[in-house]
Parts: structure tokens; C-alpha cells; sequence
């Protein structure tokens, strides 16, 4: 007897999650969602390991139970190793193609050998893109893109390499985000928030990190 193909789904946070089972989505078939928000602040090589917890919910301002209960505690079918097949629900932003490393460079430490699915989807979380591939070197990425802040010489699919792009860019002076947020230096924090927002939705980021970075680099020039 052959052994039954169970996949996972993992897809690009709470809102794409919540969407999927309203719209009975991917029904029957088990869905997890992943919380994290990688492109922002620091990390580490070994991947959902205490120190990375520790690390990660310094960055979120949250407690190690918060950190837990929100980002791992949904990821637990992932950590059991049970599944022969992975699918990839994540939109083209740096945001999520961020994520989409870190899961990839996770899957490669835990020597998951079977093909991934990468399905790429819209805002309207309509499926625009599909690749197919092994996870085999994505920790070396992680580790030159997330830890060494280094361009990699390969990245596969396009959407991830354009992701990585950005982000070893986007909080350079001379980013066009860092611009933006500079030359607007007398607009309310709320106001440069939602237009942030709405201009560089390439970036994927979400309102706290946005205030984040705009308190940052209000505080640099004041």
C-alpha cells in the first residue's frame, strides 16, 4: 500500500488564514498560519530555537508566552515532521518572501527532502504564481541574507530574489521608503503611517513597523 500524501499549508499570516476557512478555501486540508514578521529586526541562525524565541520577542515587544502562543503555537504541525508534502501560500512582498526564506532555510536544517509548493497569490488572495522546489540550500541563504546582510549569488524563484532585494535595501538612507519617510518629516506620524501604507505596498510592512521605523529615524535627526 502506498503511503497517502499529507500536505500542509502554510500560509502568509492571520488574515490570509482567517479568509481561507470563510471562503471554505483549501477545505478539508490542514492550514496553519505564520505570524512572523522576518523582515524586521534581528535574528538568528538556529531557527525557532530558544534564543531565536528570545530574540524574535524582543523585536515584537512581546513576552516569550505571547511570542509562543502566537507565532510557534500555530506551527506546531510543522515541527512534528509528519508531512511528506509542504504548500506555500504567501504574497509576492518583501514581507512575505522574507518569511518564505526563513521557512524554506527551517525546512532545510530539519532535512526536508520532498518538493515544496509555492503558490503566490494576490491581494485579493487570488493564486497568481506557482513554483516547485527542494529546500536543499536555503539555510546558507538565510544565513548570508537574514544574519550577513549579503546578496546571494542564486536565489530561486524570482519572487523570493526580488524580495531579498529590497529587504537588504529598504532601511538603507537611500532607500525610497527611508526618502519618502524623510521628506515628509512634518506629517503626523498617523498620516505618514496610512500613506506609507498604501505607497509601498512592495514592502509588505505592516502600521508597527512602519511607526517603528519612522520614530527611529525622527529620533536620528532631531
Amino acid at each position: 500500500m502506498m503511503n497517502r500524501i499529507r500536505t500542509l499549508h502554510i500560509l502568509n499570516g492571520q488574515a490570509m488564514y482567517n479568509f481561507f476557512k470563510r471562503t471554505n478555501f483549501l477545505e478539508h486540508e490542514l492550514m496553519i498560519p505564520f505570524n512572523e514578521a522576518m523582515c524586521y529586526g534581528k535574528t538568528c541562525n538556529d531557527l525557532f530555537s530558544n534564543e531565536f524565541t528570545e530574540i524574535r520577542a524582543k523585536v515584537h515587544q512581546v513576552t516569550l508566552v505571547q511570542y509562543s502562543e502566537h507565532i510557534l503555537k500555530p506551527l506546531e504541525p510543522l515541527f512534528s515532521k509528519k508531512f511528506t508534502h509542504i504548500a506555500l501560500w504567501f504574497d509576492a512582498d518583501m514581507f512575505c518572501q522574507i518569511n518564505i526564506l526563513t521557512l524554506l532555510a527551517w525546512l532545510d536544517q530539519a532535512e526536508h527532502t520532498d518538493t515544496i509548493d509555492l503558490n503566490i497569490v494576490g491581494d485579493q488572495f487570488e493564486p497568481l504564481s506557482h513554483f516547485t522546489f527542494k529546500a536543499k540550500g536555503y539555510s546558507a541563504i538565510y544565513k548570508q541574507v537574514l544574519i550577513d546582510k549579503k546578496m546571494p549569488e542564486h536565489i530561486y524563484p524570482d519572487p523570493l530574489k526580488k524580495g531579498v532585494e529590497l529587504y537588504l535595501n529598504y532601511l538603507n538612507k537611500d532607500s525610497d521608503l527611508m526618502m519618502y519617510i524623510h521628506k515628509n518629516k512634518d506629517v503626523p506620524e498617523e498620516e505618514l503611517m496610512l500613506a506609507l501604507l498604501e505607497k509601498f505596498k512592495h514592502y509588505g510592512l505592516g502600521d508597527t513597523q512602519y511607526f517603528e521605523i519612522i520614530k527611529s529615524l525622527r529620533q536620528e535627526h532631531q
